[in-house]
């Protein structure tokens, strides 16, 4: 196998949904963050960002198309970190681990969290 197939072999692999094989676009977008932050990302003129805490095994592929079936809008672009836990030394576990998605989306689409 040359370095090309490898290459090719791996994008391949790398652009196809992970987890919508076996879970619905409903467990993928586990909620939308409701914080400073992301409500900053949402006001003004280019404000396009949206943050959602999304499903531990989901990818960028499946976050894109679970979001393009449940709020109906195309992303541009889609960004996933983990947020590490919060502990105490004396205190039990502040805040767990999770995935969070960064959504960026086309100009004129809006997704509405009050609903």
């Amino acid at each position: 196998m040359t370095f090309k197939q490898i290459l090719r072999q791996r994008a391949k692999k790398a652009s196809s949904p992970k987890a919508l094989a076996k879970l619905s676009p409903y467990q993928i977008i586990l909620a939308p963050l409701v914080t400073e932050k992301a409500y900053a990302g949402t006001e003004g003129d280019g404000a396009h960002k949206y943050m959602f805490k999304v499903h531990s095994d989901a990818n960028k592929i499946d976050v894109k198309q679970a979001i393009q079936t449940v709020y109906n809008v195309t992303p541009s672009s889609v960004n996933i970190s983990w947020v590490k836990e919060k502990g105490r030394a004396n205190r039990s576990l502040v805040r767990r681990s999770y995935k969070k998605a960064v959504v960026s989306l086309k100009k004129g689409d809006k997704i509405s969290l009050a609903d």
